[in-house]
């Protein structure tokens, strides 16, 4: 076999050919996985089939012309079975339905292997030879049509890979990711720009509001407003993908945990075609997988315990995408055994993760947050689909790293609710400007839940902890003028302002010095240099030039509870 190191695809002269390349194989492997979930169901139906074959056909040309010959060498193999199937020669067995699946699987691992450019060769032969072994079985017999000359079969092969996406071919193009990132780099940049005009002219009015020009210049600064946000929202909407590419792989997952595990699940999808931003979508694909994994496994029981407890031999699980004003809701909801407090508190215990003194105070819901905790499962048993201690974990991870939350609810018997809240992007955000001393911070406005002013007197203690009532609750309560190390602020006696922000089921209240208005900031990153700065989601530059930080309010809530005790 050829050494796909030295594969053309790879040359500089052919860089845009191969990105492309990638951009199609994804597409393909997409659908590939909902046909051959519905040919599973419908084994005879032609247009299925069809679509199958003619998938498999683009994929084995264009990878076999770049010179990636393993995966050309699976695809051209998968097609010639499908190309039996199609033409009745066998039957589409559930093994064989199998072995395209296992096929699609391995084909997505090679397509992996080449993005990373890491492409040794590997073991396919057995999958080779069960596909090869798949166009032995012979079809029940049945009146057959008059052959078809060779070259009508290949007129027809040809008329229908022509058929690949032609009517969506006149309106809509390709265009790099990194091409729409430089894009949303410099929309960043003008609404930055937009801003310092706009406090420009805004002091110019107030110094020489009798002059023309000054209302001559704020007509002009309105107007490249109005245009600036406009072009701003076009710009995030070709970053906008629907959702269904990421749940498009899900059914296939749960049929591969259904198939080890020997549980029946019926698998609904709702919200396909929410959109949210290409940046995140691709950020999604790991915590959704572990997730369905997960929710199978774990959640739905088996069809004969099912029985006994008076539910549906098929368990379900429902998956449901919605747009909550500026961001994303997932939900993934099950009917199994739900999740057992003290079995989850029993485990934290033994593995060292919580104290006895923990777990006898521990709420419901931190209970339950135990579950991303690394390497936390109560799997006692090893097996292909969990108990490594790997998964949640991973969850929780990445929609950390998209400035999201999870949220979870489970009760024993009912099944388990886990909800995604994402942004639907990480570049521009509405924020509300914080004072304290002489520094101002961003609070994204999402996070802020309500703004109260209270007196000295309305600021209590418990167990060592400041707190305050806000009607018929308790919040904790953190100096921002603390907690940045400053010893005193510019704040005269009296009122003071207190912004309850809330992560999750999380609350807390910054005690600050005054409040400077709500901005449209962009959130630039720290650098290399500073990397990583707990609580910091990056820095926003405001209309006067100034550099300010913004607070990721998710890390900065669990800082003050590590340093401070626990938040409401």
């Amino acid at each position: 076999m050829d050494n796909e190191q030295t594969a053309p695809g790879f040359d500089e002269e052919m860089r845009e050919i191969f990105e492309s390349y990638l951009v199609e194989a994804r597409e393909i492997l997409e659908h590939l996985s909902q046909d051959l979930l519905a040919l599973e169901k419908s084994p005879s139906d032609t247009n299925v089939l069809n679509n199958i074959f003619r998938e498999m056909h683009t994929l084995k040309g264009t990878s076999s012309f770049l010179g990636f010959s393993q995966i050309a060498e699976l695809a051209h193999t998968s097609e010639d079975l499908l190309n039996k199937l199609r033409k009745g020669e066998c039957t589409a067995t559930s093994e064989i339905v199998d072995v395209l699946i296992e096929a699609h699987k391995t084909a997505g691992i090679l397509l992996q292997r080449i993005e990373s450019r890491d492409l040794e060769p590997i073991e396919m032969n057995k999958l080779l030879e069960k596909l090869r072994k798949g166009m032995e079985q012979s079809a029940p017999v049945k009146e057959q049509s008059p052959e078809m000359p060779k070259t009508e079969q290949a007129a027809q092969v040809s008329e229908i890979i022509e058929a690949q996406s032609q009517h969506t071919a006149d309106t809509t193009i390709r265009v790099d990711v990194s091409r729409l990132d430089d894009l949303m780099n410099l929309i960043g940049e003008l609404v930055l720009a937009r801003n310092r005009l706009s406090q420009a002219t805004q002091s110019l009015i107030e110094k020489y509001e009798r002059l023309d020009m000054s209302r001559h210049i704020a007509d002009v600064s309105s107007q490249i407003d109005f245009v600036t946000t406009e072009l701003q929202m076009a710009v995030m909407k070709t970053r906008m993908v629907p959702i269904e590419k990421v749940f498009s792989g899900l059914p296939l997952v749960a049929r591969e945990v259904m198939r080890t595990t020997g549980k029946e699940v019926d698998l609904q999808i709702y919200g396909k075609e929410t959109e949210l931003d290409k940046s995140i979508i691709e950020e999604l694909k790991d915590p959704l997988i572990h997730m369905i994994r997960n929710a199978v496994d774990h959640g739905i029981e088996l069809p004969e315990e099912r029985k006994k407890l008076g539910k549906s031999e098929k368990g379900i699980i429902v998956v449901n995408a919605e747009r909550d004003g500026n961001y994303i809701l997932i939900t993934m909801e099950d009917d199994g055994t739900g999740m057992d407090i003290d079995k989850i508190k029993k485990k934290a215990l033994e593995k060292g993760l919580i104290s006895e003194i923990e777990a006898a105070e521990m709420s419901k819901n931190d209970a339950l947050n135990l579950i991303f905790l690394p390497g936390f499962s109560t799997k006692k048993d090893i097996t292909s689909v969990s108990g490594r201690g790997v998964g949640m974990d991973v969850v929780k991870t990445n929609i950390a790293k998209l400035k999201g939350i999870v949220e979870i609810d489970s009760n024993i018997g009912t099944g388990t609710i886990i909800t995604l809240k994402v942004p639907l992007t990480l570049a521009i955000i509405q924020g509300l400007l914080l004072k304290v001393a002489d520094e101002i911070f961003a609070v994204p406005l999402s996070a802020v839940l309500e703004i109260v002013r209270i007196s000295q007197e309305e600021i209590f203690s418990i167990q060592g902890r400041e707190v305050i009532r806000v009607r018929d609750s308790v919040l904790p309560l953190a100096r921002m003028v603390e907690i940045i190390g400053k010893k005193k602020s510019d704040r005269k006696p009296g009122l003071s302002y207190v912004v309850i922000v809330g992560w999750a089921e999380k609350r807390i209240g910054l005690l600050v010095d005054s409040l400077q208005g709500q901005k449209e900031v962009v959130i630039k990153t720290l650098g290399e240099y500073l990397g990583d700065v707990p609580g910091i989601a990056g820095s926003t530059i405001l209309g006067d030039g100034s550099v300010i930080l913004v607070i990721d309010v998710g890390r900065f809530i669990e800082l003050i509870a590590r340093h401070f005790g626990k938040v409401a």
